[in-house]
């Protein structure tokens, strides 16, 4: 064990990465329903490393912030100023709103409790389970005008109120609004919830009876055709219509004659004995012979090829569509949607559901319905893994740079850092990249790296170095800090509840979404899906978790500034 200690003394680079692997499999444990997630366990793993005397310098973490935050701005900066329009400005100002009400809330706990800057902007942070206001709030103290001593001394209280606030800020969230919020939405928000889902999938206004409801994924199914509406024979272009006109909306995509196999063409003939291959919507296939002839299992038909591909919306001609009218375009003839996500939130999908910029969808159906597809509704998403290194790394540059620049308001040097920079960086060059996706693509997988990755290496290493004050300050504040995050996390939700019911006047279930997007808080928007057994709440929940993302996240410094000067 000596050895084992001295080593990592020598080489703390190795303590980083245990207090990494060990915080994540600690964080994955259940205890019923609950973990205590890999953020929290990754601080408490360091915080136990740091015991052993591990000496590791501070400025390391920073690194690793920077490419967090901006990883975490540019997934979100589509959804970011897209919130900023009409459609999602009620949204953002709710979010604006309840965000503000926490700080308001912050503030004067802090000050009834005689907490410090540091204590005041980690349960700020735990409470919102906001981990970014941890380094923005340390990098804000290391420029105060004041002793080292003091900086450190604050800047270790940050980790001790997350760690005592972060349980219950995620816990406790996620449980009001699941069970209490919907009683103060009024009760049977499941069953509303049903009825917008129903509502959204019906027809819309002006739209015939062949409007889609598209919860469902693409089916391919054959029959043979004997019904007496094809006794003369009809096209491939009447058969659809004739779908359609019975709510059955389904593409032809192949037609077998005797044994011969054949392409299609809208003009082509169907006729009584043939076999047609079709496509749509697995509900909307279903009883299809009803109207065509018998299902029948037919291999060597349905063998042909199809794929499913990614489209960012970008043009112009289909933003603010909805679904249900996209799909009567020409562009979208054999197309099946699979899945639609806004900044990585996957959307119900409904006939109303309108499109907005960098929307992803997925789609499916052949090779020449594809590439018909995208030409109309944007760019096709690379499929590799090869991050744009050269986009990403300029980008953190130009940032932090913007970042630096200061100006002193009396003896107080204000400016965004290079944290704040790098998130605004992120935001606007994840923007940029709707409006030119051409460069700068950061796959998925990579995103999730860089965002876990950068974000847990710095909370090991604020773990590891600040570990002598974080027991002190434990020790200290540990009863005080739980109740005054018990105080943080309900309050302001419970007023988000009243304001999103009686001045907002979201619906209910878009309501919840969008308080767990307030509150930058995704556990609390399965908690309440899984309640309502419903995707609606994600429809509140994608601008609220943007806008809050980079709200609170600046609110670091101002909670820091505020306990500083008053």
């Amino acid at each position: 064990m000596s050895w084992l200690i001295s080593t990592l003394r020598h080489y703390p680079e190795i303590a980083v990465y245990f207090t990494l692997a060990a915080g994540f499999l600690i964080g994955k444990i259940k205890i019923g329903n609950f973990t205590i997630g890999s953020v929290t366990a990754v601080l408490l793993t360091g915080i136990a490393m740091g015991s052993l005397g591990i000496e590791l310098s501070s400025e390391t973490k920073t690194v690793f912030f920077l490419l967090f935050l901006f990883s975490m701005g540019y997934s979100i900066g589509p959804q970011f100023f897209q919130g900023l329009k009409k459609d999602g400005l009620s949204q953002a100002l709710f979010s604006l709103t309840v965000c503000s009400i926490s700080l308001v809330t912050a503030y004067l706990l802090a000050k009834a409790f005689g907490f410090m800057p540091g204590t005041g902007a980690g349960f700020l942070s735990g409470s919102n389970t906001c981990s970014a206001i941890i380094g923005v709030s340390s990098d804000t103290i290391s420029k105060l005008d004041i002793p080292d001593e003091q900086k450190a001394r604050w800047i270790d209280q940050i980790p001790v109120a997350y760690a005592v606030t972060y349980i219950f800020g995620t816990a406790g969230t996620a449980w009001f609004l699941s069970v209490v919020g919907p009683w103060m939405l009024g009760g049977n928000v499941a069953e509303k919830c049903k009825e917008l889902e129903a509502e959204m999938g019906k027809a819309m206004e002006g739209e015939d009876s062949g409007a889609l409801s598209a919860y469902d994924e693409v089916a391919f199914r054959a029959y043979r055709i004997a019904n007496d509406f094809f006794k003369e024979g009809k096209t491939v272009k009447e058969t659809e219509a004739y779908m359609a006109d019975r709510h059955k909306p389904v593409f032809v995509q192949r037609i077998k004659r005797e044994k011969e196999i054949m392409g299609i063409n809208p003009e082509m003939q169907v006729q009584i004995g043939d076999i047609i291959a079709v496509s749509g919507q697995r509900r909307q296939i279903i009883n299809v012979q009803d109207y065509v002839g018998e299902e029948i299992i037919d291999p060597e038909l349905l063998d042909f090829p199809v794929e499913t591909i990614h489209v960012m919306v970008v043009n112009k001609s289909v933003l603010n569509q909805r679904l249900g009218t996209m799909r009567k375009k020409d562009f979208a003839h054999g197309i099946g949607i699979r899945k639609l996500s806004r900044s990585g939130i996957e959307i119900p999908l409904s006939n109303s559901m309108r499109l907005e910029k960098g929307d992803m969808l997925d789609i499916i159906g052949t090779k020449d319905d594809l590439d018909r597809a995208v030409k109309a509704l944007g760019y096709k998403e690379r499929s590799g893994l090869e991050t744009d290194i050269v986009y990403l790394g300029f980008a953190i540059v130009i940032g932090s740079l913007f970042g630096s620049l200061a100006i002193h308001v009396s003896d107080v040097p204000l400016s965004f850092s290079t944290s704040g920079g790098s998130l605004l960086a992120g935001l606007f060059f994840g923007w940029l990249r709707t409006r030119r996706p051409t460069f700068g693509y950061i796959p998925p997988p990579s995103l999730w790296l860089m965002q876990k990755l950068g974000l847990n290496i710095f909370i090991a290493i604020v773990g590891i170095t600040s570990s002598t004050g974080f027991l002190i300050g434990l020790e200290k504040e540990g009863i005080r800090l739980f109740i005054a995050g018990v105080i943080l996390s309900i309050v302001p939700i419970a007023i988000g509840v009243l304001l999103a019911r009686y001045v907002f006047k979201f619906h209910p279930g878009i309501a919840l979404g969008a308080c767990a997007g307030a509150h930058d808080e995704s556990a609390a928007l399965l908690a309440v899906q899984d309640a309502v057994d419903s995707k609606i709440p994600a429809l509140g929940y994608t601008v609220t978790y943007a806008v809050a993302n980079i709200v609170l996240t600046t609110f670091g410094v101002i909670i820091v500034m505020l306990l500083y000067k008053w």
